[in-house]
């Protein structure tokens, strides 16, 4: 027994003789040579079928003439003449058929068909017809492939509402099948103008296309498309709307930066990865990428007999294993409140809310100064003085209460570097103050003054003990931030202003006062099933400590830097205002921060070109508390 394989060729079919018995010649060999040959898919030799070739090719769609397959004789076997004495004319030969079905998702399929031989003094020629191939086959018939694409799973947020899921489309283009061939590319140009695509690009696209192909210009949600869209469209020839659906948010840009996009799969990804193949459609970027597998399924594969009257059927099925759900903690209405408030922003901003008695993040807003980047949890920017409620409780564990006396003068200097307060600074609380007025007017001088008092480490320990500067893997990409030692007095001074060597992300600020408001370390969590706890070894934010932040932070409302939100209803608001500076093209600017914490809700607001915490991101931060409730 031989095993037939594709790739044979100089096919032998009318030449060679196989063993006798009786003087007999057996139909092995012939039975051999014509399997060989159908795995191959090379008939034009067949002796007594000049035509065998062409009905082959027929009978087989492009996806299955070039998948790779094998037929093997199972069993040949003369047919004994129904005279006596006569010598056997025609054999039978059982063929075993396996078509490799892992290039679109499937297994291997096997099934067995019949052929017959028929001898000729001493050569046996095997008889080609449909059903040698499959057999449900017929003259006129198509054994035709189709991959079956899996659903793709959704992206589902708090209580269960699907946020990325399939929602109407239509693809727009021009269907060259309904145009003259010489009219396709002037109508390609009418239908960019329409669209507001680029015209040489696509016309280009449509000049290179097959004959019968459709050519996408643009996919728009069902409803997003102009009714000058719709009105035109009948005016160009050839141009065509495709109705179909797409896994999207519920608005075109909602958290896409952090939940990503899916599309069709680029150049790139398939060299990366070769089991990817053209036009296939994958997680492109963000939460869709990096989940791809789990949300894409596994995609499956139909055979089936296409009859000339149009009528199929399914001769071999394998289903689709559709993706699963990714659930995540992102709250629907608190992402799209966050976005709306940071639409008309013009430099980068984020909004990030955490629940603090879970850390799940409920809001992760990035503005549209931000083109595409994921500031909101990934930014990394130095916090200014939102970081002094970590410095304030490094000083807390030096031994300082709120209550403890420091001087907050104009000016102070370290190793030859002057420090200032804010323009605006009140001038009342100038001078002799206390722990708790220096973090509720935000006093840099005091600040930068305590520094030399405090041990190696001090600062570092103080922001991991409220989530800053301590790495976990979260299942998306998140900065925690850094403390790194000071490379001088005077960036240990600069530290606890937070500057200096200090970054953080908005998260991580989120993180640090939800901690404050829970009275322990908050680690926030996005992704459902990857969530981190407290990292080993770090002091734990003991509830004597959280509870004089929260005091000192309450004073801030009441009287300081953060006034602003003082009358908003529900829950008393902790919080703090900073500002950071930075030279960006020869200017000196300011980072603008706000973060606060009411009831279960800790929020930080990040806007990287302001005028101080109070002015610029302060006000965007009260009205997200207020819509929050």
């Amino acid at each position: 027994m031989r095993r037939a394989t594709a790739g044979f060729s100089g096919l032998l079919l009318m030449a060679g003789l196989t063993g006798c018995t009786s003087g007999v010649p057996e139909p092995d060999d012939a039975a051999d040579r014509f399997a060989r040959a159908l795995a191959a898919g090379e008939l034009a030799g067949l002796r007594g079928q000049p035509d065998a070739q062409g009905e082959y090719d027929d009978l087989l769609d492009s996806a299955l003439t070039d998948l790779p397959r094998t037929v093997e004789v199972v069993d040949a076997a003369v047919v004994e003449p129904a005279q006596d004495g006569a010598e056997p004319r025609e054999a039978t030969a059982t063929l075993e058929w396996t078509w490799n079905l892992e290039e679109y998702g499937g297994a291997r399929w096997r099934y067995r068909t019949e052929t017959t031989l028929t001898r000729s003094g001493e050569r046996w020629t095997p008889r080609f017809e449909p059903g040698v191939v499959h057999p449900d086959l017929q003259p006129g018939n198509v054994l035709d492939l189709a991959p079956v694409a899996p659903n793709r799973g959704d992206i589902v947020g708090a209580g269960g509402t699907p946020l990325v899921t399939e929602r109407p489309v239509t693809r727009f283009g021009i269907a060259k099948d309904q145009v003259p061939a010489g009219r396709a590319v002037a109508s390609a140009r009418e239908l960019a103008g329409l669209l507001d695509i680029d015209p040489g690009d696509f016309a280009q696209r449509v000049r290179a296309a097959g004959p019968d192909a459709f050519v996408e210009g643009l996919v728009l949600r069902r409803d997003d498309i102009p009714a000058r869209v719709e009105q035109g469209l009948s005016g160009i020839r050839g141009g065509l709307a495709v109705a179909d659906t797409l896994p999207l948010g519920p608005t075109p840009d909602f958290a896409e930066p952090i939940l990503g996009t899916v599309g069709e799969v680029t150049a790139e990804m398939i060299e990366e990865d070769d089991s990817l193949q053209p036009g296939e459609e994958r997680g492109i970027s963000g939460l869709q990428a990096r989940y791809d597998d789990r949300l894409a399924g596994e995609p499956g594969v139909r055979v089936a007999v296409l009859g000339a009257d149009g009528e199929s059927s399914t001769v071999h099925d394998e289903p689709a294993t559709d993706g699963e759900d990714l659930a995540v903690s992102l709250d629907q209405r608190l992402q799209r409140r966050a976005e709306a408030l940071l639409a008309d922003v013009g430099p980068a901003s984020a909004l990030v809310a955490v629940r603090p008695s879970d850390g799940a993040v409920l809001a992760a807003a990035n503005g549209p100064g931000n083109d595409g980047v994921n500031i909101a949890t990934y930014g990394q920017a130095a916090p200014g003085s939102t970081f002094k409620v970590v410095s304030a409780l490094a000083l807390l564990r030096d031994g300082a209460t709120p209550a403890t006396p420091m001087e907050c003068p104009t000016t102070t200097v370290v190793d030859g570097k002057a420090f200032e307060n804010y323009d605006d600074y009140p001038p009342g609380a100038l001078g002799g103050i206390t722990l708790s007025g220096a973090l509720a007017n935000s006093c840099n001088t005091a600040f930068v003054d305590a520094a030399a008092g405090l041990g190696e480490g001090a600062l570092a320990d103080a922001a991991a003990s409220l989530g800053l500067g301590v790495d976990h893997d979260l299942g998306f990409p998140a900065y925690f931030g850094q403390v790194p030692p000071p490379e001088s007095e005077t960036e240990a001074a600069a530290d606890m202003i937070g500057q200096g060597g200090i970054l953080a992300s908005p998260m991580v600020m989120a993180a640090v006062v939800a901690s404050v408001q829970e009275r322990s370390t908050v680690v926030p969590w996005l992704v459902d099933d990857v969530r981190s706890e407290p990292t080993a070894g770090v002091a734990p934010l003991r509830e004597r400590e959280a509870g004089q932040l929260r005091g000192m932070m309450r004073e801030v409302v009441r009287g300081g830097s953060g006034s602003a939100l003082a009358d908003l209803p529900g829950p008393p608001v902790i919080a703090k205002t900073g500002t950071a500076e930075f030279d960006r093209d020869g200017r000196r600017l300011l980072h603008a921060w706000m973060v606060a914490a009411q009831g279960d809700l800790a929020v930080a607001v990040y806007v990287d070109e302001g005028e101080s915490g109070s002015r610029t991101a302060g006000p965007i931060l009260e009205e997200f508390l207020r819509s929050a409730r």
